[in-house]
């Protein structure tokens, strides 16, 4: 009786793993998962403004006296704990200051909440069960957010992937390093 061996050979085995490897790396470089990471955050920012531009709308067409905050100020959505940064978004009025609230307050709808618009004075109820903020929401990747004593508002956001680039380009706004929405995009407080 003959013994045959079965199995692989060292170098059959090291073909294979070259291989896998090399497709691995191919695959990850064609990706790119920090990319990906950047463009869902984006995607993320686009959406929270767009939600908030709505829930402002809303309060201001449903409320009599509505206040959207102070024209001076520029509310940022950075607690003070971690609030460092010295811009406001694109407000480029020397005028106009930074204003933060504590972390616990900073999702607050009732007016305290980094956005000064109280949210659950609308009648059919807040459209939002807490204020969004900057998934990384870091001195640099944070909303902004300014409005005016005519109702006017805008809120910004800071993008970082290179697909959602022309968001900034093309929204109307006053600036290109920062996506822009509101009643006014590029509003100059």
């Amino acid at each position: 009786m003959t013994k045959t061996n079965k199995g692989f050979t060292l170098i059959e085995l090291l073909v294979v793993l070259a291989i896998v490897a090399i497709l691995s790396v191919v695959v990850i470089l064609t990706l790119n998962p920090a990319e990906l990471l950047k463009q869902a955050r984006d995607s993320n920012r686009v959406s929270d403004l767009s939600t908030l531009k709505s829930a402002i709308s809303l309060y201001l067409a449903d409320y009599s006296t509505p206040f959207v905050g102070t024209s001076t100020l520029c509310y940022i959505s950075l607690s003070t704990q971690s609030a460092t940064t010295t811009k406001c978004g694109v407000f480029t009025n020397a005028a106009v200051t930074n204003t933060t609230t504590t972390a616990a307050n900073l999702r607050k709808v009732d007016g305290t909440g980094w956005i000064p618009v109280n949210f659950a004075a609308i009648s059919s109820g807040a459209p939002i069960g807490n204020l969004p903020v900057d998934p990384v929401n870091t001195a640099s990747l944070y909303y902004a957010y300014g409005a005016t004593s005519t109702l006017t508002f805008e809120i910004d956001a800071f993008m970082e992937s290179t697909k959602y680039a022309n968001y900034m380009l093309n929204d109307g706004g006053n600036t290109d390093y920062a996506y822009e929405v509101g009643t006014t995009p590029g509003l100059a407080i």
